[in-house]
């Protein structure tokens, strides 16, 4: 009965996880699935710090592969062409997996008949700052993905790593290698354009170890709103209201900043703005007190303005940097042949 289970194939895209990585790989090693019916790939992004002797370590229970190019899209594309599986899953390396993760997973394509599933992102915190900045993820007036905040299983347009059928790469192409970040949107997008469907289930249990700083945190979400624009310029339908009001928020706080300078009476348009914004944290951060204490409220705020800010300010710049863009023809993506499978080396 077990051979009878489709073969899956695991793949870790990383560079410099020396931190997170055992936790990672000793919960996919963890999983109930059989053993003879799954690989682990790592695909490996020139990393400079103890990963590689840490990958060593486990010998030939699971495969490593190069990224010279160092970004997600280019390793996940490795990784697939080097893998065996009819069913492609991608785990991050700050991710730990429930040991029934590939389980539910496959259960759930089968049942569902969808060409892509995934759970809900429970992000795990650490400290002070860790915690609100997972509070901060898990808000509703946060990011707005369903799978930050997912309560039942249901249909999405996305979700959190994702678990496809080889087949749905054969049919789409791979990952699109020009998007530094964002390239699951963009690839779920041309995977729903095609009439494929995407499905989250709340049995498919992990967890994610968000950013530890703000620092952090803000550079993560401005280079989500720098590479948005390239999203939009490819499809502008993947587009929704809820992408364009953190940078229209933005310019319209640049507009009253400059206008409580230079025109008279301008300061009550920014003090209008402001109140109007610091109604809006105050909601979501009494909500984030109501669920993990109301001392955790002012840095949770603190969280939530930084990633709207650096969103949006992102997207603007942008609209700056890929202005260019507008106007020239857009390449497909990489194309995966039909049966197509090229084994890597260790």
């Amino acid at each position: 009965m077990k051979g009878e289970l489709p073969f899956v194939s695991v793949i870790v895209p990383m560079r410099n996880e020396a931190g997170h990585l055992a936790a990672c790989i000793n919960s996919i090693l963890a999983q109930d699935y059989p053993l003879e019916r799954r690989e682990l790939i790592i695909v490996d992004g020139n990393s400079d710090d103890a990963s590689l002797e840490m990958l060593a370590s486990y010998g030939a229970r699971l495969q490593v592969l190069q990224n010279p190019r160092r970004i997600v899209p280019t390793a996940m594309n490795i990784g697939i062409r080097a893998s065996l599986g009819e069913i492609i899953v991608r785990v991050d390396a700050h991710t730990t997996l429930a040991t029934d993760y590939l389980s539910c997973g496959v259960a759930t394509l089968q049942r569902t008949g969808a060409d892509n599933v995934g759970g809900p992102m429970i992000s795990i915190g650490g400290g002070q700052v860790g915690n609100a900045i997972a509070a901060a993820m898990a808000s509703r007036l946060g990011i707005g993905a369903y799978f930050h905040f997912a309560s039942d299983d249901r249909e999405v347009d996305t979700v959190y790593m994702g678990m496809w059928r080889r087949s749905a790469f054969e049919r789409i192409g791979l990952f699109d290698e020009e998007l530094v970040r964002n390239q699951d949107d963009e690839l779920n997008y041309r995977l729903r354009k095609s009439g494929g469907r995407i499905f989250l289930t709340m049995s498919m249990r992990s967890s994610y170890q968000n950013r530890q700083s703000l620092k952090t945190l803000a550079k993560q979400f401005y280079q989500y709103g720098v590479w948005k624009i390239r999203v939009l310029q490819k499809h502008p339908k993947q587009m929704s209201l809820r992408h364009f009001v953190p940078p229209v928020f933005v310019v319209a706080l640049l507009v009253a900043a400059v206008a409580a300078l230079v025109v008279p009476g301008g300061g009550w348009l920014l003090a209008v703005t402001l109140l109007a914004y610091a109604g809006i944290l105050g909601v979501a951060g009494l909500q984030a007190g109501r669920e993990h204490g109301f001392a955790i409220v002012p840095l949770t705020i603190v969280a939530i303005a930084t990633m709207h800010l650096c969103w949006g300010a992102g997207f603007v710049v942008g609209l700056l940097k890929f202005w260019p863009r507008w106007l020239s023809s857009e390449q497909p993506p990489p194309q995966l042949g039909r049966g197509e499978c090229v084994p890597g080396e260790n």
